[in-house]
């Protein structure tokens, strides 16, 4: 539905030029929920405001559907209006001296030929009946909550019934609470009407709760893409794996290379002899950088039989209400665990962690 190819755009600056996105390809499947994840700066609204041509790409090729909306090789640069896409802008671009009913109904007052006034009523009170807003079309938008701001923004992107939504971080201006509330709530509409979605966040938790996909974005490059579990149990990379979630790195160098199914790393490192999960291309002798989430380390009894067994000392403690993050000092470096308050211990406690082999992947600087 959605597939972008090589696609390149540099800005020119007073302080040179500036590649902020570096060949990204990107094939989305119809009804797909696909995000794109990263910091500020990498590259992930620029590459959503091409799609929606809000943007010129440099170079590259966009097609949405069965439409090429832009080739440079081709010469094709589809109008915005002309795409079949709704947008929610991160402002939601309420327009203040308008009611909500207005507000819905403006997309389709600019299209041609108009729709007559009884079908943009029949499909404005259908948005407005999608998102919970029934009752509230005389409104002046400005007199809405928040949460509510924000539905009337997906109603008006959903009117015209389009083939692709676009997402740029909509849910950034909302309180944590209702934030909670309106992923759940945005993920089941889209679910519901089988709308393709491309999502921009630069949120953990909303991406791996609301995506059927996620595509990683650092530099103007996408560093990995896959399911939310693909992304966070097997990240590839460091800063993937940092990016998303809290993780411990531990490096060292490889010793040993398991042979068979799933086979798995002999990493020698400041901890003692780590067995790990590895990839493809590893060889006897190189670096390597063992990544272990905190959740998934634990206590464990002295003497356990286990492997990947280390000794410390809790040196400190943040209790988080479900949780508590504990850091053990290991001689000169530190574990990050996440424990149930009732497990945790308390500061000072001479522990041995289990660090479980399936757990700990090798990754790739």
């Amino acid at each position: 539905m959605i597939r972008i190819e090589n696609l390149h755009l540099t800005y020119r600056s007073t302080h040179g030029d500036v590649h902020a996105v570096r060949g990204v390809d990107i094939d989305i499947e119809s009804g797909c929920f696909y995000t794109l994840l990263g910091p500020s700066g990498c590259g992930k609204t620029t590459t959503l405001r091409c799609v929606a041509g809000l943007e010129r790409p440099t170079s590259g090729r966009i097609t949405v559907g069965d439409q090429v909306v832009y080739s440079a090789e081709d010469g094709i640069a589809v109008a915005s209006y002309d795409r079949n896409i709704g947008m929610v802008f991160q402002s939601y671009a309420i327009w203040p001296h308008m009611t909500v009913f207005d507000n819905v109904a403006f997309p389709l007052k600019q299209m041609r030929p108009r729709p007559s006034g009884l079908i943009i009523r029949e499909r404005v009170m259908q948005a407005l009946g999608l998102v919970h807003l029934d009752g509230l079309g005389d409104r002046p938008a400005p007199y809405l909550s928040g949460g509510q701001q924000q539905r009337l923004a997906l109603a008006r992107a959903l009117v015209r019934e389009p083939n692709v939504l676009l997402l740029d971080e909509p849910l950034s201006n909302l309180d944590a609470k209702l934030r909670e509330e309106m992923r759940t709530e945005v993920r089941e509409l889209v679910e519901s009407l089988g709308v393709t979605t491309l999502f921009v966040t630069h949120e953990q938790i909303e991406a791996l709760t609301m995506s059927d996909r996620i595509g990683v974005m650092h530099d103007g490059l996408i560093d990995q893409e896959g399911s939310p579990t693909e992304i966070y149990n097997h990240p590839e990379q460091a800063f993937v794996a940092d990016f998303i979630g809290k993780t411990n790195f531990i490096n060292g160098e490889i010793v040993e290379i398991e042979e068979g199914p799933g086979a798995g790393v002999v990493v020698r490192t400041p901890f003692g002899v780590l067995h790990a999960r590895g990839f493809t291309g590893l060889e006897i002798g190189a670096t390597a950088r063992v990544a272990i989430r905190p959740e998934n380390v634990t206590f464990a009894k002295e003497n356990g039989g286990n492997t990947n067994m280390v000794r410390g000392k809790i040196q400190h403690q943040a209790f988080l209400g479900n949780m508590v993050d504990c850091i053990v000092a290991t001689g000169d470096s530190t574990v990050l665990l996440q424990l149930h308050p009732s497990t945790a211990g308390k500061v000072g406690d001479e522990v041995s962690l289990h660090l479980p082999s399936e757990s700990c992947v090798v990754i790739r600087d």
